[in-house]
């Protein structure tokens, strides 16, 4: 398959018939050939976008002109099982400072992959990523190749957040000299704030702003209340969306309502609600397997106002919830005729929802609403 633009895009109007409130959704496939693209990022004034693959690729689309060669200067990156390349976040300054914010996978002598965050320049010609600085590496690294998380958001302030799963190592995520099953708080150079919640305390990781998360998979502001919000994986059942605060723990692997996969009690697991734990601002008894998140607050498509979407692996669609406050209820599932893995999920600057499906033939899709 042909990496260039589709010569024709296709169009298509599916008709989502879950329950009264579905609307027809329209699906153009922008791209195909994406080898797992696993995040997308807007260039300003309309200058097309960045899009990661998991391989090792960074890639330049822009409507009318394709896809490029891959992007020159990219860190090396262990591409085994959930690990590569992953997310990819512009500066909040990236008008003047053109700079891009990468997650990715690196592997030490022992074998153990752990995630890494870190920026780079990119030139005025989007082809090559200059000035490459590593800002922080998940320590211990621990994984094999699951529960790697690696997303990244800015919020309003500046401040950079950063998800980092468990490594499938789960009582780690309460451990907090660990960067496993933690969101981290960065200024926007890469140095930790001094209002993060354990700056002086012993033997604590001061990048820390929460603790106890599984697999985080999508993270995003919220638009109205100025709030990260996080999802992530449960084990058997229990995947969840979260309201990261302060110093707060989010109860992995010691509060969840999933089950381990052999269908037993989690190990460690006092059940779904237990004291000095917080609970998920929504969750699922059965696994989508969610993937990235994105808050929907354009005026395009009024229909959706007041809504978070947020894209499923194992269940194949895209996931519409309801979000009033932090009260959240799930709406709707949409593109579940198609069959394809969502990966990520962002709001475009027209108001247009763009998705990528995790598939080796991965694509890039516009998703909106039939006018």
């Amino acid at each position: 398959m042909s990496r260039l633009l589709t010569a024709a895009a296709v169009a298509v109007t599916l008709l989502f018939s879950q329950n009264a409130l579905a609307e027809k959704v329209s699906v153009e496939e922008l791209q195909t050939g994406l080898d797992h693209p696993w995040a997308v990022a807007f260039l300003p004034d309309n200058q097309g976008m960045l899009i990661t693959e998991r391989s090792g690729s960074l890639r330049y689309w822009r409507q009318g002109k394709g896809l490029s060669q891959p992007i020159i200067g990219v860190p090396k990156v262990w591409a085994e099982r959930q690990g590569g390349l992953l997310d990819v976040v512009l500066a909040p300054d990236f008008t003047q400072s053109r700079r891009v914010w990468l997650t990715w996978t690196e592997v030490d002598n022992n074998g153990r992959a752990g995630a890494v965050v870190g920026y780079g320049t990119l030139s005025d010609d989007n082809a090559r990523l200059t000035r490459v600085k590593t800002v922080l590496r998940q320590q211990p690294a621990l994984s094999s190749g699951a529960n790697l998380g690696s997303r990244i958001a800015f919020d309003g302030d500046g401040f950079v957040w950063i998800t980092f799963g468990d490594n499938f190592h789960a009582e780690t995520a309460q451990d907090l000299s660990a960067l496993t099953g933690k969101i981290v708080r960065l200024n926007a150079d890469g140095s930790v704030p001094q209002d993060n919640p354990f700056v002086n305390k012993t033997g604590a990781r001061p990048e820390i702003w929460a603790l106890g998360v599984r697999n985080p998979q999508g993270i995003a502001l919220n638009p109205w209340t100025q709030e990260i919000w996080e999802s992530e994986h449960g084990p058997r059942g229990g995947d969840e969306v979260n309201i990261p605060r302060k110093g707060k723990n989010y109860g992995w692997p010691l509060a969840t309502w999933g089950l381990d996969y052999s269908g037993e009690k989690v190990p460690g697991s006092k059940g779904g609600e237990v004291a000095g734990t917080e609970q998920p601002a929504f969750w699922w008894k059965v696994s989508p397997a969610i993937s990235g998140m994105a808050f929907y607050n354009s005026a395009r498509f009024p229909q959706w106002k007041n809504s978070l979407f947020i894209g499923a692996l194992k269940e194949k669609n895209l996931i519409h919830l309801s979000v009033n406050g932090d009260r959240v209820t799930e709406k709707e599932r949409l593109l579940s005729d198609r069959g394809e893995r969502i990966r990520d999920v962002r709001m475009g600057p027209d108001g247009y929802l763009y998705v990528l499906t995790d598939e080796r033939n991965g694509k890039l899709l516009k998703v909106g609403l039939a006018e």
